[in-house]
């Protein structure tokens, strides 16, 4: 069904980990990290567990610990025309391995996003503020959070966003090549968010099941906020190439199917009540990003 991820012993005090969607750009950096603090996951992508089979989640969970569930339908625009794909993989899979996880009496970590709010706000959205989906992600990663939530597990909703790293495709890698390409590149400046390295993340999600964080939903991105211009002009200082060659527009300019969230800026109250350090302003740690994350970036 799986494998188990190479080097320590599967001895730990954090216990059997089970990674779903182990294979994915966050998969991956958690993978990572557990096997830094000496946990051997059996990581299970999804070649080796389809997240809509109940019966194959209820197999898998038997015997771990904690599950993530890192496994989701992220294709955000074809889940326009494809929502039923995307709610069978972000709610029903969600509350497959929730319902799993409650009968074997596993630690359930669940992976969500920011797309589950209205993106009209104008300060931070704390871990309980109305959430009002725009798209149909959206909609589908809100739904698994009810699921989640409504199946009885130990479980936490870990919400995230704007997430780059080394380990697949992403924002920063895409402009580096285009600036490798190009002269002069377009990038909205009307959206603003929280750039997140997946490897702070994958920190964080180690963090709250160390400190026995209760059961409820917390915020994993990075402090401070930007634009995707902004974003993009740090990626042309970190590859080397001049940040004015990155021109600010609007989004009106780069209509997609599935609508963006104007302002997907979320607070960290709820991390710090739990003892547990929220990751720093995003400036600073695309720095200490950048060299792994553009080194490796696909054309």
């Amino acid at each position: 069904m799986s494998d188990t991820h190479p080097e320590p012993p599967a001895t730990s005090t954090l216990g059997r980990w089970l990674l779903v969607g182990g294979r994915g750009m966050l998969g991956q950096d958690v993978a990572a990290a557990l096997c830094a603090a000496g946990v051997a996951p059996t990581v299970a992508g999804s070649a080796e567990l389809d997240v809509r089979d109940a019966a194959a989640c209820d197999e898998a969970v038997a015997g771990a610990d904690v599950v993530v569930n890192c496994a989701a339908y992220t294709a955000v625009d074809d889940a326009e025309s494809e929502e039923a794909a995307a709610f069978a993989v972000n709610a029903v899979g969600a509350h497959h391995l929730a319902v799993a996880s409650a009968r074997h009496g596993a630690r359930l970590v669940h992976v969500s996003t920011d797309y589950v709010f209205a993106g009209t706000a104008s300060e931070p959205y704390a871990e309980d503020a109305p959430v009002a989906p725009r798209s149909a992600y959206g909609r589908t990663k809100l739904a698994g959070e009810w699921a989640v939530q409504a199946s009885g597990a130990d479980a936490l909703v870990v919400r995230t966003a704007w997430l780059y790293g080394a380990g697949g495709r992403c924002f920063p890698r895409t402009i580096a090549g285009a600036l490798s390409q190009r002269d002069v590149l377009d990038v909205v400046a009307d959206q603003v968010g929280q750039p997140t390295w997946t490897v702070d993340v994958a920190r964080v999600v180690l963090d709250l099941v160390r400190v026995h964080a209760p059961a409820g939903t917390y915020h994993a991105t990075s402090g401070g906020q930007g634009t995707w211009h902004d974003l993009a002009q740090a990626v042309a200082r970190a590859a080397g190439a001049d940040p004015e060659r990155v021109r600010p527009t609007t989004s009106e300019q780069f209509v997609r199917p599935a609508p963006r969230p104007a302002y997907s800026v979320l607070g960290h109250d709820a991390l710090l009540t739990a003892g547990v350090e929220p990751i720093g302003p995003w400036q600073e740690r695309f720095e200490v990003a950048a060299p792994s994350v553009l080194g490796g970036q696909e054309g």
